[in-house]
């Protein structure tokens, strides 16, 4: 999307690769091949049928059409930097349609955590360059209208973005799903969406007149592809296992460490400015992973204290039916203490699970 094909900047012949929406279409076709071929590997056959609504597939399938195409088109407009660590306010984004979606409710420490982190952002795309090589080298060059697009192009990435891990966590948590389930039709209807897209905007035909002149694009086009499939496998997994808050944690590290690799290997050094911004976001995560450990070993102090002294009132029974002694009772007293703490720590500092106020599955069969 930055770099040219056939020929450097400037030359004849030389070419930008502009079709984003084929893109989506060829990433979410290699991710249902592997869906599909798991599953009949693994002879979970039964899981080739959708366990919710079509209409829940594809909300999640438009959503995450629509961020993955502003994602490929702001990077027409700023920088890779810029688009990378203007992902880590995702968390805003996931906050909010968490509460507006499941009702969940949020700690000052949470809101703060996310202030601080947009904070960061603020900095950086503030006190440096922010423009793209393909704006650069544009007739209009990289001028105020072109961070405005870009930046534009990243807050409907962000909420499309948010809005998607936070209904796939509902899915997830409303319905008997594996990942390989939802993965497989939610890029079944991102298949029909991209593929409408292509009809109707003309792109097509363009997009397949470019490969052809450059053959050699194909292969990125692969590579991109089966890259963002994988990632998909285990966003979908993560999403499932901790929530869509830690995913966005997660994710926020790595848009770090690519911020990095893409200063040093490809030459875009950043600004004091930008780098005081980058680590504003990143001190913060690191301080909300340290805080969250530390609540987890207190949690299970107290369970273990507890236990100690609930054993000399009596014999505790286990599950089994077994008597466990005090010693024994303490300990799985504060082992269970201590998962919950993880899990209020991880995924439930996101407002708990996907529970309306009534504790009901908000999506059911």
């Amino acid at each position: 999307m930055t770099l040219p094909f056939g020929g450097a900047a400037g030359d004849p012949g030389a070419e930008v690769f502009k079709y984003s929406l084929f893109l989506v279409l060829c990433n979410r076709l290699v991710t249902a091949s592997i869906a599909a071929t798991t599953l009949v590997a693994k002879n979970r056959r039964e899981e080739l049928r959708p366990v919710a609504p079509l209409w829940a597939y594809a909300a999640v399938s438009l959503s995450n059409v629509v961020a993955t195409t502003c994602q490929y088109e702001a990077l027409k407009y700023v920088s890779f930097a810029v688009q990378t660590l203007g992902k880590c306010a995702k968390m805003f984004p996931v906050m909010v349609w968490g509460y507006v979606i499941s009702r969940k409710k949020y700690t000052a420490r949470d809101v703060a955590i996310a202030c601080s982190i947009t904070l960061g952002c603020f900095i950086f795309f503030t006190t440096g360059e922010t423009a793209s090589r393909v704006a650069k080298s544009s007739k209009s060059g990289a001028g105020v209208g072109s961070t405005f697009w870009g930046v534009g192009l990243m807050i409907g990435y962000l909420a499309a973005d948010g809005f998607t891990s936070t209904v796939q966590e509902k899915m997830f948590r409303g319905f008997s799903m594996t990942t390989y389930n939802q993965v497989l039709f939610t890029s079944l209807c991102s298949t029909a969406l991209s593929s409408f897209g292509l009809l109707s905007s003309g792109q097509l035909p363009g997009a397949l007149s470019f490969l052809t002149r450059h053959p050699d694009a194909f292969g990125n086009v692969l590579t991109l592809s089966f890259a963002a499939s994988i990632g998909s496998l285990v966003i979908s997994h993560t999403i499932k296992t901790f929530g869509a808050l830690v995913f966005a944690t997660i994710m926020t590290t790595r848009q770090f460490l690519s911020i990095l690799l893409s200063s040093f290997v490809f030459g875009s050094p950043l600004s004091g400015g930008q780098w005081l911004g980058t680590c504003v976001v990143m001190g913060t995560l690191y301080y909300q992973g340290a805080t969250g450990k530390a609540k987890a070993k207190e949690a299970a102090k107290a369970a273990a204290a507890g236990g100690g002294a609930g054993a000399g009132g009596g014999t505790v029974v286990a599950a089994a039916g077994a008597p466990l002694d005090g010693s024994a009772a303490a300990a799985q007293a504060a082992g269970a203490a201590a998962a919950a703490a993880v899990g209020e720590g991880a995924a439930a500092s996101a407002g708990g699970n996907a529970l309306d106020v009534e504790g009901q599955p908000l999506l059911k069969r």
